[in-house]
């Protein structure tokens, strides 16, 4: 049995801890290792990494099953080595059929994440707010969490259930997925794209899980503040291109300033200052290890 001191220190037990309190988890997706470095240095108490951040910034390409599961678990591996807080990867549609699904999970458990999140379109997927989609047949997805639930070696690893069929086959049956994926033992379900507040009523309402709300700005899902999505049953909130979004309208606006002037500096208002990265970056600590052990050396015995 696993003792409690074990479940404090594992990614997914720390994020397990943090489901029991009250409050809504408030997170952005980090699309590289230096922006998770920048939200946690922000206070964030947890991370996802999404398939579209990923694809974007490693591949310059948009989320349409471009990324292979090694390279999102390389990202992870990345991302968990440089940050402290619990980080839960997108695992699209588990890379294939069952044996896929129990390697992604093993390959993404082993690279330090606390969770997965696992959905139910056929492949090749895309994002969940573009159209075309389609779904697999609930019982395939039932399947895939089994194996997902199973693969785990660690029971605290958290397991997220998301289905796409709203927009596919209507709310009820998209609710219905979502507390069939509950049943079957995910650990948090996710009704991808709701088009109105009375339908994220709905879901909050009446799936039986906690749940995740998507505030994609720009999507199909109206944008609701974190506490009026705890007042509706949602246990987390994710924003999961803003960093995307700000980092392309900073850097564009940073290049037309500089390109225009001749000048580097036109746009400091809108940046970090260097002291301010190389605090982030941890320079400090990393030119403390020749301080260490120089003084090591030198002193008497």
């Amino acid at each position: 049995m696993q003792s409690t001191n074990d479940r404090a220190v594992s990614p997914g037990g720390r994020l397990r801890q943090r489901l029991e309190r009250p409050e809504i988890i408030r997170t952005l997706t980090a699309h590289d290792v230096f922006t998770a470095r920048i939200l946690e240095d922000a206070g964030m108490e947890m991370l996802f990494l999404g398939g579209f951040g990923i694809a974007a910034s490693h591949l310059g390409v948009p989320d349409l099953s471009l990324l292979t599961m090694s390279e999102m678990a390389d990202a992870i591996r990345r991302v968990t080595g440089a940050v402290s807080i619990p980080v839960v990867a997108d695992g699209d549609t588990g890379h294939g059929d069952l044996p896929n699904v129990a390697r992604t999970v093993r390959e993404f458990e082993r690279s330090g994440a606390a969770g997965i999140l696992l959905e139910d379109q056929v492949f090749p997927k895309r994002c969940g707010h573009f159209a075309g989609k389609q779904v697999i047949p609930a019982e395939d997805m039932i399947l895939k969490l089994r194996v997902a639930l199973e693969a785990r070696r660690n029971p605290d690893f958290l397991v997220f259930a998301r289905t796409d069929a709203l927009t596919v086959e209507g709310i009820d049956a998209a609710i219905d997925r979502a507390n069939r994926y509950r049943d079957v033992g995910a650990d948090v379900c996710f009704v991808e794209a709701p088009g109105s507040r009375e339908e994220l009523a709905r879901i909050g309402k009446e799936v039986r899980a906690p749940q995740l709300a998507n505030m994609l700005i720009g999507g199909t899902t109206p944008l609701l503040s974190a506490d009026e999505l705890q007042r509706l049953g949602f246990r987390i909130m994710v924003c999961p291109v803003t960093t995307l979004l700000a980092t392309g309208f900073a850097v564009r606006r940073a290049a037309e300033a500089y390109l225009a002037s001749g000048r580097v500096d036109g746009t400091l208002d809108s940046m970090l200052s260097f002291d301010e990265i190389k605090r982030i970056l941890g320079l400090d600590e990393q030119l403390a290890w020749r301080v260490k052990f120089n003084d090591d050396a030198t002193s008497p015995n």
